[in-house]
């Protein structure tokens, strides 16, 4: 055994037993975070400006701090971006974490001295978890590599600022870089596709054991290897034993991964932002991530379907429950303040706090008051897809509003891998899914308000070359599953099946 493995195993068994022992006492750590965050939050700005000083419950935090997303936190933002100290937190952000947000813009996130070991320590925890659980620590003895952003970094008012995956890549301890692939180098090249073909020259010939990133960025790399070593992953690579994932839901790219490889691998989600690492895979026999509870994150929910209402009910942890869909709001040791991060949940337990990703609040269709979500558009396409033995490579769905004759109806773009031997026949049970997923959907249908959903298909590669065209190829970046609108469709058009 490898002296890297050998002494991985004790201390991964200590962390296991650790985040066991601490998943107990979720409620209490909630209650000391906001305590401590707002020990310091009323000395910031901010903290004066909504009077944190006279704040010491919940139900008074909720009555001081309204709920923001990005845009009405922006003004704070730009006060960091001049210069500013003690705007949202004590001091200056250490970095600011640059992201081409699939709903803002470019964001800038602060991270914080106190907000950098969420980042750094989360995920080596679910790693730690994975060796205490399963045993398997060999994966340490050989080569790894995260598909990630650029680590270079610029200077915004004198603080380090670019891509999350780049600042947490300096982070990375001593005695992992040199298992670390690509080359630094590599790394900072803009340009995804010269930059997978210099990843995979450099990776082809080693002995991986761990790849990590994005799903769809991970088949595009595992496509160009199998293309150039005419073998599956798991001959190109005898050892990969480890797969870890996260930033969209793994389900709909699970069987084509998995078929690239060859064999079943065990793999890790993580639910991670540049705002903070929530959630990860602590068990490979649990449903579920593991709610981030004693990492400088006060959490609180606000179920769904209040979102858009003037006074949303806000729960913190200990009032939710199980199956409810809830939009994810946080307050954070970086100094962000009901912070509505747009990304909804659904908790699977509530002992430990388990949940599931299930979409983004602002990734809806909604034209006819249906409001059909991702997690209901990605478990239909599933269902419908076993059922026709049937594989898609991606997709994204948008409302057609019909101005003139015929009635609207949903035009959903799907890249197959497997076409169906009838796309009619397809797209019937494809919407039968979608109506016993969605009550409202359904009555539209019925009421012949909506016609049934129709597939325009996207040519082979066409979402890859579709992100190259609009600059966001690799990366951190993905394709919304659902939009209220025709922006993303009508720029799917030139990358259509013929």
């Amino acid at each position: 055994m490898n002296l890297k493995s050998l002494l991985a195993r004790p201390f991964a068994n200590y962390i296991f037993h650790k985040i066991q022992k601490s998943a107990l006492t979720a409620l209490e750590d909630q209650d000391e975070i906001l305590k401590s965050l707002l020990k310091v939050g009323k000395l910031t700005e901010f903290g004066k400006a909504h009077q944190l000083t006279a704040v010491n419950s919940h139900q008074q935090f909720i009555q001081a701090v309204p709920i923001r997303d990005y845009e009405q936190m922006k003004p704070y933002i730009e006060q960091i971006k001049e210069g500013k100290q003690n705007v949202l937190w004590k001091g200056k952000p250490i970095y600011l974490a640059k992201t081409s947000g699939t709903t803002s813009g470019v964001k800038y996130i602060p991270i914080t001295k106190e907000s950098i070991p969420n980042h750094i320590n989360t995920a080596r925890n679910a790693l730690l978890c994975y060796m205490g659980e399963t045993g398997n620590t060999s994966f340490a003895n050989g080569k790894m590599i995260f598909l990630s952003g650029s680590p270079e970094l610029e200077r915004v008012a004198g603080i380090p600022t670019g891509r999350l995956s780049g600042i947490v890549n300096h982070h990375i301890p001593s005695y992992l870089r040199a298992n670390q692939l690509p080359s630094y180098e590599t790394n900072c090249m803009e340009d995804w596709e010269t930059k997978l073909d210099r990843i995979v020259a450099e990776t082809f010939h080693q002995n991986m054991t761990l790849i990590s990133g994005i799903p769809p960025w991970m088949q595009m790399y595992f496509d160009r290897l199998i293309e150039k070593g005419d073998k599956k992953i798991a001959e190109l690579f005898p050892n990969f034993s480890i797969m870890v994932q996260g930033g969209v839901n793994f389900e709909p790219y699970k069987a084509k991964l998995f078929e690239s490889i060859g064999k079943k691998i065990d793999s890790i989600e993580l639910f991670p932002a540049s705002e903070g690492f929530f959630a990860y895979q602590d068990s490979q026999q649990a449903e579920g991530l593991l709610l981030n509870t004693n990492s400088g994150i006060f959490y609180e929910f606000i179920p769904a379907d209040q979102i858009f209402s003037e006074n949303p009910t806000r729960l913190s942890l200990r009032d939710v429950a199980l199956g409810v869909n809830y939009v994810l709001i946080i307050n954070s040791n970086a100094g962000l303040w009901g912070y509505n991060l747009g990304d909804t949940v659904k908790f699977v337990s509530l002992n430990p706090y388990r949940l599931v990703v299930t979409g983004r609040i602002k990734h809806f269709i909604s034209a006819f008051g249906e409001h059909v979500i991702g997690e209901e558009v990605e478990s239909a396409l599933l269902k419908a897809a076993s059922e026709s033995g049937v594989s898609v490579t991606e997709f994204t769905v948008a409302p057609m509003i019909q101005q003139g004759e015929g009635k609207s109806y949903h035009e959903w773009f799907i890249e197959f891998e497997q076409e169906p031997t009838s796309l009619s026949e397809f797209a019937e049970k494809l919407d039968q899914q979608l109506r016993l997923k969605n009550v409202y959907y359904d009555d539209l249908i019925a009421g012949n308000i909506l016609e049934k959903l129709k597939i325009s298909k996207v040519q082979r590669n066409g979402f890859i070359d579709y992100m190259k065209s609009i600059g966001k190829l690799g990366g951190q970046n993905k394709v919304p599953r659902l939009s209220n609108d025709r922006a993303i469709a009508n720029d799917l058009i030139p990358f259509l099946q013929v």
